[in-house]
């Protein structure tokens, strides 16, 4: 708890930082012995602390016994820059969900694999029980196989190669001969769409989407009986897409 002297603070944790600190200035590396003179630390504490901050990837030891940033620092950073883009479009993501009283998704195809990286929903505007893993129903979804469709050939086949067509509804399309007719049609349609592919009672309609270089989808579901209103959505769903794609690529 907090005193009337200002709050408690961990003094461990100060030093760890502060020893990480000190660790970066230090291009190429500095022992432990010149690291706990700057920090004003007890070697001993040093010592401690480096070999902590070491095991956990924090801080990383040279061969001649100094001391670097490790690559978490790394992880970290990106981690934190990615959660900086979401918060940039998640605006855009809520007011497609309120336009359209449809719960919106955001994918990215990340490291061969499309992952739904935000989901935005509402009491009005539920989202989709995602009873199998989306990672191995992108054949079934429009925001799978919108990703699908703009793959090259080569990034198209090594997905589908590790993905089996599993059969997850009478709808879905289980024959890769017909996913990739239908994804190459031409000309190609504005949006992608399933039909009950991937869950009985249930559309989606998705539109691809960049971050930078990398590729995305954005899409919503919807309720089957609302299909009369797949022009809507399409007509709502494209300039929401450019304003997301706008957002994510934006240098942070």
């Amino acid at each position: 708890m907090g005193t009337a002297e200002g709050p408690t603070l961990i003094t461990s944790v100060q030093r760890a930082f502060r020893l990480m600190e000190a660790v970066g200035t230090h291009e190429c590396g500095a022992p432990a012995k010149q690291l706990a003179r700057e920090t004003e630390l007890p070697l001993a504490t040093a010592y401690h602390l480096l070999r902590t901050l070491t095991h956990d990837g924090y801080i990383r030891k040279l061969a001649d016994g100094g001391y670097v940033l490790g690559d978490r620092l790394d992880t970290l950073q990106s981690g934190g820059q990615a959660q900086a883009l979401l918060n940039r479009v998640r605006p855009a993501l809520a007011a497609l969900r309120d336009d359209l009283s449809a719960a919106a998704y955001l994918t990215l195809y990340e490291d061969g694999e499309i992952r739904v990286v935000e989901i935005v929903d509402g009491p009005r505007a539920p989202r989709v029980d995602m009873w199998v893993g989306f990672e191995d129903a992108g054949h079934a979804t429009a925001l799978g196989k919108c990703v699908l469709r703009e793959l090259d050939a080569e990034a198209r086949d090594d997905y589908l190669s590790r993905h089996p067509l599993a059969d997850l509804t009478p709808r879905t399309i289980t024959g890769r001969a017909e996913l990739c007719r239908r994804l190459d049609m031409t000309p190609a349609p504005a949006v992608v769409t399933d039909m009950e592919e991937y869950t009985l009672g249930t559309f989606c309609v998705a539109v691809p989407v960049y971050s930078g270089q990398t590729l995305g989808s954005l899409g919503v579901s919807l309720r089957a009986d609302r299909i009369s209103r797949l022009d809507e959505v399409r007509d709502r769903l494209l300039p929401a897409a450019s304003r997301v794609t706008r957002g994510l690529s934006l240098t942070i």
